[in-house]
């Protein structure tokens, strides 16, 4: 017959409950009872049942403010730890909450806690969005609804944006690595100005994929701005407070990454007519200031008529000149709110051109596609399906054309105001 040790067995028992992967992240729920709170700020209790009890440890460092209760029904998450010299089985908890949430929402509660004591969800480090962006990352997937959604809604509201998509899965065991690797690739994609992060709705184990720390710590490494638009409107993820701006659904997170041409067509009118009443309030005050000055001269030199005609030539010589530069500057805003309105989409359209897409991006050369290739073109009045035929370049300015726009962008005002 073999004997063993009581070393012999405890340390045994200790490499056995050690190195149980199930035990080394587990979740249990019981009642709190024995309930001790240490000077070191360390809360020792036992968990129990209607048949068991389990020894249990909270340190101070992983204690998140919750209130612990005796008699209080909680769920626990943590490993279990075998103590050799005492032969006791401790559980070591790193998170406690309110039994009943149900286990998908207490591992949500635990990692956006965690996330949070990390500073990911800081207001202080989220950037503000691009008033104008020329390229927007999208990440989804392209089978999606999502997708069509973002590229309508971009479309119609400031065409002149190209769409960048980085293709993933969004649910299922890929969906993980695909965002996260989606994310990358758009890190080494040019000229992206915001990020879109999007899919439609789902349960909570369908968007369970945008709750994952490799996500959300993608999100976070993201040199641009990041808009997530995932599921509906009583939707959260752990994606959502990562983010820099989150959107209650795809089409939302498109508004609010691009500008609505309409909109920035009836604000040029109101700052010309407001540009236009100042230049009027200024020359008014101008012209009333120098009347009273004149006046002032005019009493003032009785008997120097020579002097005064002089002086007096010189004043309205002035009032002739701030008239002129009064009409020059009313000129030069008119000339500006011209210039702007023809700058933009609704204007080059209404002058006979055409914006040809495919997929959602605007086209610039033949070379972007294929004989056959379908396309949709925007005219001023409609749109229209085509198929692509052979074609060959032809040099459009290219230059020209940034410097146009880059034009309408200072020409307009950013700060919001009306």
């Amino acid at each position: 017959m073999q004997f063993y040790t009581v070393g012999q067995v405890t340390s045994y028992l200790r490499e056995l409950i050690e190195s149980d992967l199930h035990l080394n992240d587990v979740w249990i729920e019981g009642e709190v009872t024995n309930l001790k709170k240490a000077g070191s700020g360390h809360t020792y209790f036992s968990l129990k049942d209607a048949a068991s009890q389990l020894r249990c440890a909270l340190f101070s460092s992983r204690d998140r403010g919750y209130r612990l209760d005796q008699g209080d029904q909680v769920l626990c998450q943590g490993h279990l730890e075998f103590y050799p010299p005492r032969g006791e089985v401790t559980f070591m908890v790193a998170f406690v909450q309110p039994a009943g949430a149900g286990p998908l929402q207490a591992e949500f509660e635990r990692r956006k806690a965690l996330l949070a004591e990390e500073g990911l969800f800081e207001e202080n480090r989220k950037r503000p969005l691009p008033a104008f962006p020329s390229r927007i990352g999208v990440v989804t997937s392209p089978h999606a609804a999502a997708w069509q959604d973002i590229q309508r809604v971009i479309s119609r509201r400031w065409p002149l944006t190209e769409i960048v998509l980085s293709p993933t899965p969004v649910q299922g065991y890929q969906a993980v690595a695909g965002i996260t690797e989606a994310m990358e690739r758009l890190r080494e994609e040019p000229g992206i100005d915001v990020i879109i992060v999007a899919r439609g709705g789902g349960s909570m184990e369908d968007l369970w994929s945008f709750n994952e720390e490799e996500v959300a710590r993608a999100i976070f490494r993201s040199p641009v701005p990041v808009v997530t638009g995932i599921g509906h409107e009583d939707d959260f993820t752990i994606s959502d407070f990562v983010a820099d701006v989150r959107g209650s659904t795809p089409s939302a997170a498109a508004e609010l990454t691009v500008p609505d041409r309409i909109e920035i067509a009836a604000r040029t009118r109101r700052y010309t007519a407001l540009s236009e009443a100042a230049l009027n309030r200024l020359a008014t005050g101008l012209r009333r200031d120098l009347r009273m000055h004149a006046d002032r001269l005019e009493r003032s030199l009785p008997s120097t008529s020579d002097a005064r005609s002089r002086i007096l030539r010189c004043v309205r010589s002035a009032g002739v000149s701030i008239d002129h530069l009064w009409s020059a500057r009313r000129d030069a805003a008119r000339s500006m709110a011209l210039r702007v309105a023809s700058l933009s989409p609704q204007a080059t359209l209404d002058r006979g051109y055409a914006i040809v897409q495919s997929d959602g991006h605007a086209l610039r050369s033949p070379a972007e596609v294929s004989t056959g290739q379908a396309l949709a073109i925007r005219l001023a009045e409609g749109d229209l399906d085509a198929v692509a035929g052979k074609g060959a370049p032809v040099s459009r300015g290219r230059a020209a054309n940034r410097r146009r726009q880059s034009e309408l962008q200072a020409a307009l005002p950013l700060d919001g105001a009306p």
